[in-house]
């Protein structure tokens, strides 16, 4: 697979649904489609939802001092949502450092069963008591490493910018 060449709606679907909703109104833009700044935030609201079952919950900052700061993004925006139009995020891991990890989000158009935008992240494992990064817990870690030989194990290559990587 190329570099450009995203994974097809018929192979993402297979990957556990997150952040789940219709495009609202209040989400279009001038150009009646979803507005670009929306879709940052539906995808990074699947991604925060697929870390739960990693050991990461939304309220880990509360409950134990830790958090998941982004690092880098990557977007590619590939076909338009509109509103009412039902969209889902899916999750790709592919890898992890001590410190960092590497995903895919996908946004996928559920009406029309296509692949709407792609983000590539790396997000970094922060300790809150001092705001800097520190390695994953062990248990979190050892999450990770699970999912991202699950993943890597689908049938299909993962595109990536080739722009960012884990260090």
């Amino acid at each position: 697979m190329t570099q450009t060449q995203h994974p097809s709606y018929e192979q993402l679907v297979d990957l556990p649904a997150f952040a789940e909703q219709p495009v609202p109104v209040a989400f279009e833009d001038n150009n009646g489609h979803l507005n670009v700044r929306h879709y940052l935030g539906i995808g990074s609201e699947g991604l925060d939802e697929s870390l739960v079952g990693l050991g990461i919950p939304q309220n880990w900052p509360l409950v134990a001092g830790h958090a998941c700061f982004s690092a880098e993004h990557h977007v590619w925006y590939l076909a338009e949502l509109r509103t009412g139009d039902r969209m889902s995020v899916r999750v790709r891991l592919l890898g992890r450092s001590e410190r960092a990890a590497h995903a895919l989000v996908y946004i996928l158009d559920e009406t029309h069963r296509q692949l709407s935008c792609v983000f590539e992240e790396i997000l970094l494992h922060i300790d809150l008591s001092d705001r800097r990064t520190a390695p994953w817990p062990d248990d979190v870690a050892a999450a990770i490493d699970a999912r991202v030989a699950e993943h890597a194990a689908l049938p299909w290559e993962p595109a990536t910018s080739g722009a960012m990587g884990l260090r």
